[in-house]
C-alpha cells in the first residue's frame, strides 16, 4: 500500500460509525488496520442496507482496506492472543463504553505492560471520566448536549435532524485520528506512548467555535435565526420557482454587490453587513422574491458567470456528477475480493508524495484468521 501512514498497525476494536469511520481514514493512508471482531455477533454495519453481491455497501465502505480475525474476546485465550498482537502493533483504538475494556483485561493499563510504546485511542460518547462516561447516547444526544442543536434550524420548527453524523464523524473519529497522529509524533520525540480519550460530545462542543468564542467572552448566547450565519442574515436558504433552493453566502461586500445587481435590487448592497435586523429582512425578502420566479437551472446558468458565493443545493446523485467532485477524484472505484469493483466516496486529503490507496472493499469476518495465526 502507498500513503504517509504505511509504518504504522492498528489493532481495531471498534463498530458502528465513529471508530471505523476514523481506521478506514488511517487504512486509506497506508497503515495496516486489524479489526477485531465478534465471532457471534455481527457489526450492525453489516447489516444495514443496501447490499451489494450481499455485502453492506456501509460496511464495504467504513472498512475498506483493513484485515479481520474473530475472536471470543469473554475467553482467556483470545486476551492472550491480544496481548500478543499488541507487542507488534503501534495502535490500539477502542469504542467501547468506559470500563468494558478494563473487565476484560484488555485496558490502556494492561496493553501498555506489554507495549510501552503503545498508543491507544478511546472514543466514546461522553469521555472516560465525568457523570455522564456510562451513560448511552448518540449523534444527535452529542449535539444536543453540546449546545450546537440549540442555534441551528428555524424558530418555529426547532433543530433539523441533520443528514450526516457531525459529532460522530466530525467530533469522533476525526479528532480521533488527529489525537493518535499527534500521539504519533510524540512518541517519535520521547519513544512515550499514550493514551487517548475522545469524547464525541467534548468535540461537538468545540465546534461551537465563533459562538461558543461569542458567549464565553462577550456573554452572547446564540438562538436560531439570530446570527449572522445561521439564519438571522440573508445568508441563507432560497427556494426557487421549480421547489428547489438556491444557497446564498455572499457576505463580503464584493460578493454582496453582485448578488444584489443580479437580482436588480443594487441599493440593497450596503445591507449585507448591516447589524440593523431591519435591513437584514429587507434583503432576504428581495432574495426570497426575486430568486422565486426563475427556476433552478436558470440560476445555474445566471451565478455560473457570477463569482458572488451562491451555488445550487444538489442532491447527492447530483453532487457524485458534478465536475468539481469528478475533477477532485472523489469518486473512486475499489476491488471487490470475489472480482469487479465498487464505487465509493475517495479520500478527501490529497498527498503530492504519498498518495492515498484503497485497495478492497470491507472483507468478511475473520478472513484473515490464517494470516495472524488465530483460532477460528
Amino acid at each position: 500500500m502507498s500513503g504517509p501512514l504505511t509504518t504504522l498497525r492498528v489493532l481495531d476494536f471498534t463498530t458502528l460509525l465513529p471508530g471505523p469511520y476514523a481506521t478506514m481514514m488511517m487504512a486509506d493512508m497506508g497503515a495496516e488496520v486489524l479489526r477485531v471482531e465478534s465471532p457471534d455477533r455481527m457489526d450492525m454495519t453489516r447489516m444495514i442496507p443496501p447490499h451489494d453481491g450481499g455485502t453492506s455497501t456501509a460496511h464495504a465502505y467504513l472498512n475498506r482496506g483493513k484485515q479481520s480475525i474473530t475472536l471470543d474476546l469473554k475467553q482467556a485465550e483470545s486476551i492472550e492472543q491480544v496481548k500478543s498482537l499488541v507487542r507488534d502493533f503501534d495502535i490500539v483504538i477502542e469504542q467501547f463504553r468506559p470500563g468494558v475494556m478494563a473487565r476484560l483485561g484488555l485496558d490502556y493499563e494492561s496493553l501498555k505492560a506489554e507495549n510501552p510504546a503503545l498508543i491507544y485511542c478511546s472514543i466514546s460518547g461522553y469521555g472516560q471520566t465525568g457523570p455522564y462516561r456510562e451513560r448511552a447516547g448518540h449523534d444527535i444526544n452529542y449535539l444536543a448536549l453540546s449546545g450546537v442543536s440549540s442555534y441551528s434550524g428555524r424558530k418555529d420548527s426547532g433543530p433539523p435532524p441533520l443528514g450526516i453524523q457531525v459529532a460522530d464523524v466530525a467530533g469522533g473519529s476525526h479528532h480521533a485520528v488527529m489525537g493518535v497522529l499527534a500521539a504519533v509524533v510524540h512518541r517519535q520525540n520521547t519513544g512515550e506512548g499514550q493514551h487517548v480519550d475522545v469524547s464525541m460530545t467534548d468535540a461537538a462542543f468545540a465546534l461551537n467555535a465563533m459562538s461558543g468564542a461569542a458567549w464565553l467572552a462577550g456573554g452572547e448566547e446564540p438562538a436560531p435565526e439570530q446570527g449572522m450565519l445561521n439564519g438571522g442574515a440573508f445568508y441563507d436558504y432560497y427556494r426557487t420557482a421549480d421547489e428547489r433552493w438556491l444557497s446564498v453566502g455572499s457576505l463580503e461586500p464584493a460578493f454582496t454587490k453582485r448578488l444584489c445587481e443580479v437580482i436588480g435590487r443594487p441599493d440593497l448592497a450596503g445591507y449585507g453587513l448591516s447589524p440593523k435586523p431591519e435591513h437584514q429582512m429587507e434583503l432576504k425578502q428581495a432574495l426570497r422574491d426575486a430568486i422565486g420566479q426563475k427556476p433552478l437551472a436558470q440560476w445555474k446558468e445566471i451565478f455560473a458567470a457570477q463569482d458572488a458565493c451562491v451555488e445550487p443545493v444538489l442532491s447527492l446523485r447530483e453532487a457524485c456528477e458534478h465536475p468539481q467532485i469528478q475533477a477532485r477524484n472523489m469518486i473512486i472505484e475499489v476491488a471487490r475480493p470475489e472480482g469487479g469493483r465498487q464505487k465509493q466516496l475517495g479520500h478527501p486529503i490529497k498527498f503530492s508524495s504519498t498518495p492515498c490507496s484503497s485497495p478492497t472493499i470491507g472483507c468478511a469476518a475473520g478472513a484473515d484468521n490464517e494470516r495472524y495465526k488465530m483460532q477460528k
